[in-house]
């Protein structure tokens, strides 16, 4: 079971605009400051906007966090998994741009990103045809702002069980018809998470039943980098092209101690002290060029090119004494049961897109958007552990992994807008994917898999106008979640000396479709969604090899899930000093296991709930209290109990523009802890029964943080908001 990496992102400043000076023939009126504000949370047909400047909890927060206090979203921060309503199988965007990595990856890019630089996050449900069909629980898109003024800069200091800080600027400038941005952003964060599990179950390679007690402790200290530099020029009226390069860089050093007793049912009692050191290194770089031309006043065609590298390496060596109370280990000093072991992985992935879309208003009332898209995908994973047996370091066959992976993937989309009168607008669209995927280890010349896959996607909107300020609108989607390289991939883990984490190559595409029926008046929103996903994959399931004597930790598909989901939004305001939101998404959901000892169903209730409350204070001080809770949810055969936070914030705004200072308190109450239960829903491997409580930093300390920002400069730069070329091509390295 893996232990997970959580990270910190970005936060976002209020935007404060000022009215020009007005003149009548008796007087001149005083500057008057006008304070825009977007809601929180607002409703669209594809899904939910969560505009992050909205809320000043976001400053000195980490897009992992803004993400676990979104309407609807999941985050197990032990296993490293993201949910949507209920379903995991999410792609997650930065931009628009797909990222191709393990959830595990993602969520350490995520990590070491400023929350500052965000804008907005994207929870699409239901998105259109021209995204990718990638992502069977719907889409994430975290929108970064994009130099509105001609630069700003933001320092955060903070304090928890360690150190923190971020620091962040950007700078925008307009030449001619060429607009130039730049952004940089570094982050450090020291923390500490711990797990404790207390379990009975078989241990075969122990000789007998046994219950067991197992605590680890890690301390990972994680530093980031992110740059990004890019430009726009408006050659002509109608040719408009840009380009921009993002580099990002995480490495992360951590210390794991663990202990485990082991009590047999023959009265032996074997005891388990490990400490492990671990190096991680994860690098990215994305070049992005674009061109839009106008044909006419009715037609334009966009082109986009964009190349993907991501180089993750990582280091661990442990040393361990696994003895009974005489002092002898169970086994032999093999590679099991050495007291060293010591392991390595690198894995580049190399991805190229190349995507051309065409709309056309083909009258006031019809328009056609259309496009092809390619995306070349190479991924090599070298991994191995070494264990050092009678004085030399030597490797099981089974736990060295060479594998390389080639996919191509094609795409096309067609899709048409229509106007059929004032109040009542239809959108239909249809796109085809087809991919070929191949994995080989090129050491033992095995074909890994070897698979083609081609499907149409449609999608169908209607909505209709039913007052000035009301709506209604119905959605068909349909929607894949391909399997990541590092589900398929036949690499070995070591986990211990009584199990190992390994991949799956026999693992299926989930295949979901959604009708989705929505409402909106003014700010208030509810919506129901029906969705059934066959063969969902859930990450981390308990099996066992083939010899039957060790446990195997291994992505399975659950043969299918129903999910029936109300959603909705409520935000009210007292006057111009008090604003509140509410938010809720929940319902009925079934799902099947067949991969467990015997095939059970489960049938459960489930829910999210999140608010925020914002007061207005004189001299221009603002409060804000908000906090989220996730009830009791499954993730195939686990049970993870209902867990949930508050959060709160005081902020000041200096006048002459001379910044904001804020102060923000994650987890006042000390409650992220999440527990998980083995053999709740139906016999496990081995016959395991487990509780795994899960604490988080702040279930040891609330975490405090001082941001100060302050913007410069006065007009802006404008440049292109369009995801590019690559805009869905970074979800499954991150799956």
């Amino acid at each position: 079971m893996k232990t997970l990496l959580y990270c910190l992102l970005y936060c976002c400043c209020s935007p404060v605009f000022s009215q020009p000076v007005v003149k009548d023939s008796a007087r001149i009126l005083k500057e008057v400051t006008v304070r825009g504000m977007k809601p929180l949370f607002q409703q669209q047909v594809y899904g939910t906007v969560v505009n992050v400047e909205s809320s000043m909890l976001s400053k000195g927060s980490s897009a992992l966090e803004l993400l676990e206090r979104s309407p609807g979203v999941f985050i197990d921060r032990r296993d490293n998994n993201i949910a949507l309503n209920g379903k995991t199988g999410v792609m997650v965007m930065i931009n628009g741009k797909a990222m191709r990595v393990s959830v595990d990856q993602v969520i350490t890019l995520l990590a070491g990103m400023n929350a500052n630089d965000i804008e907005k996050i994207e929870l699409m449900t239901t998105p259109p045809a021209g995204y990718d069909a990638e992502g069977s629980a719907g889409l994430i898109n975290i929108v970064l702002k994009k130099a509105r003024n001609q630069g700003s800069f933001s320092i955060t200091g903070g304090y928890g069980w360690g150190e923190k800080c971020t620091a962040s600027f950007n700078l925008a400038r307009g030449i001619g018809n060429t607009g130039l941005y730049a952004a940089y952003s570094y982050s450090h964060d020291k923390t500490f998470v711990d797990w404790f599990s207390t379990a009975t179950h078989y241990v075969p390679v122990l000789g007998g039943q046994a219950a067991s007690t197992f605590l680890s402790e890690i301390k990972p200290v994680r530093n980031s980098h992110n740059a990004t530099v890019g430009f726009d020029t408006r050659f002509t009226p109608r040719l408009t092209a840009g380009g921009s390069f993002t580099f990002n860089s995480n490495n992360t050093i951590e210390k794991t101690v663990n202990h485990a007793v082991y009590n047999m049912d023959n009265n032996k009692q074997y005891v388990l002290d490990a400490t492990i050191g671990g190096a991680g290194n994860w690098n990215s770089l994305l070049s992005s060029v674009y061109v839009e031309k106008k044909i006419s006043d009715q037609q334009q065609i966009n082109f986009d090119i964009d190349y993907l590298f991501y180089d993750n390496r990582r280091s661990t060596n442990a040393y361990s004494l696994f003895n009974d109370e005489d002092g002898n280990s169970p086994g032999m000093n093999d590679t099991l049961f050495s007291p060293y072991q010591k392991a390595s992985s690198h894995s580049p992935i190399k991805i190229g897109v190349a995507k051309f879309d065409y709309t056309n208003q083909l009258n006031p009332s019809l328009k056609l958007e259309s496009g092809l898209k390619g995306t070349y995908t190479r991924n090599v994973s070298v991994s191995g552990i070494e264990s050092l047996v009678n004085g030399n370091w030597v490797s099981s066959p089974a736990t060295v992994n060479n594998v390389v992976m080639k996919e191509g993937i094609g795409a096309g989309y067609v899709s048409l807008s229509m106007r059929v009168n004032a109040s009542f607008n239809v959108n239909a669209g249809v796109r085809y994917e087809y991919s070929h995927t191949r994995m080989d280890e090129p050491n033992t010349k095995r074909l890994v898999t070897a698979r083609t896959f081609g499907q149409f996607f449609p999608e169908l909107t209607f909505s209709w106008k039913v007052k000035e300020r009301s709506e209604l609108q119905l959605t068909f989607t349909k929607r894949i979640s391909r399997p990541t390289y590092n589900d398929l991939a036949s690499f070995v883990e070591y986990t211990g000396p009584t199990g190992v984490a390994t991949g799956n190559s026999l693992l299926k595409p989930t295949i979901t479709n959604n009708l989705k029926l929505g409402y909106t008046y003014v700010g208030y929103s509810v919506a129901v969604l029906l969705s059934r996903d066959n063969y969902p994959i859930a990450r981390y399931q308990m099996v066992s090899n083939a010899a039957g004597d060790l446990l195997v930790l291994s992505p399975q598909n659950v043969r299918y899930q129903n999910n029936l989901t109300l959603q909705t939004n409520l935000p009210f305001t007292i006057g111009n000093w008090w604003s509140m939101n509410y938010g809720f998404a929940g319902g009925w959901r079934k799902f099947r296991l067949e991969h467990t000892p015997q095939p059970a169903e489960k049938s459960y209730f489930g829910y999210s709930l999140n608010f925020s409350e914002q007061f207005t204070l004189p001299k221009h001080f603002s409060l804000e209290f908000a906090g989220w809770y996730n009830s009791r949810s499954y993730d195939g055969s686990k049970e993870v109990a209902g867990f949930g936070a508050i959060n709160g914030g005081v902020k000041k705004e200096f006048s002459k523009n001379k910044g904001v200072l804020q102060l923000s308190v994650q987890d006042i109450f000390k409650t992220l802890r999440i527990t998980s239960y083995f053999g709740a829903v139906t016999d496990e491997v081995f016959n395991l029964k487990s509780k795994v409580p899960f604490s988080t930093e702040s279930a040891r300390s609330p975490i405090f943080k001082i941001t100060y920002t302050r913007s410069f400069g006065t007009g802006s730069a404008k440049t292109r908001s369009n995801a590019g070329g690559s805009a869905d091509e970074r979800g499954r390295i991150l799956n």
